[in-house]
């Protein structure tokens, strides 16, 4: 039986769900390109779509909050403050220094997902039910998003969980991923996912993909990942 885990920092308590391992097609699905069309939503570097195979892990059920970083890092960057609010204004090495710390207060192997894990994980894992975005087709029901989010961020956990039960991965805030897109972006940038409360639709679909290098933005947060030992 796949269990997940409750992990505890100070008062803080946070889920961990564990991905079964399985095979998926990664990048724009046929619903999402049409090459005569100059509206089509999809971008090159979605493309071309190929087969991951993935072991098991644990993925965060939300977003890291503005509490668990707080608790973590004994301060809070965020522009929108909450406590359950994502933590934002955060860049790729603001992760890694939470990450470490994180992971000597737990002494576990806390990191960033990779691309594969959390577009895997995005999509439902192996119980995914070919989604647009994480949860629905419908992106009202799981995102806060451009249309809805009145300029702000959320509360985690206030829309629909996806298949695996995993909150908020279209829209709130982008997450960062730990690898960098040594093709496309010239191993330059590190890749985040996801889109956030500042974009449209399209930008939040499962196989969008956006980039930074020393970036912080007050709708670029982080989400983590635990290997299966």
């Amino acid at each position: 039986m796949i269990e997940n885990r409750e992990i505890q920092v100070g008062d803080v308590k946070f889920n961990m769900i564990r991905v079964e391992g399985g095979t998926f097609l990664m990048g724009a699905q046929s619903k999402d390109k049409n090459r005569d069309n100059y509206d089509a939503e999809a971008f090159d570097d979605e493309r071309p779509v190929h087969k991951v195979i993935l072991r098991d892990y644990y993925i965060g059920e939300t977003p890291v909050t503005q509490e668990l970083w707080q608790v973590v890092m004994g301060e809070n960057p965020s522009h929108f403050k909450g406590a359950k609010n994502p933590v934002e204004r955060v860049t790729w090495r603001d992760c890694q220094d939470f990450i470490k710390e994180l992971n000597q207060k737990t002494r576990l192997k806390f990191r960033l997902p990779t691309e594969e894990e959390w577009e895997f994980a995005a999509r439902g894992g192996v119980k995914s039910k070919g989604y647009k975005y994480s949860g629905s087709n419908n992106i009202d029901e799981v995102a806060w998003y451009s249309a809805n989010a009145k300029n702000e961020t959320h509360p985690v956990k206030k829309k629909k969980p996806n298949e695996l039960g995993v909150y908020d991965m279209t829209g709130n805030v982008w997450e960062w991923c730990q690898d960098m897109n040594l093709l496309f972006y010239m191993g330059r940038y590190r890749v985040y996912r996801g889109g956030s409360w500042s974009d449209d639709a399209r930008y939040c679909r499962l196989s969008y993909r956006h980039y930074g290098t020393k970036n912080w933005y007050d709708d670029l947060g982080l989400r983590l990942v635990l290997s299966v030992e």
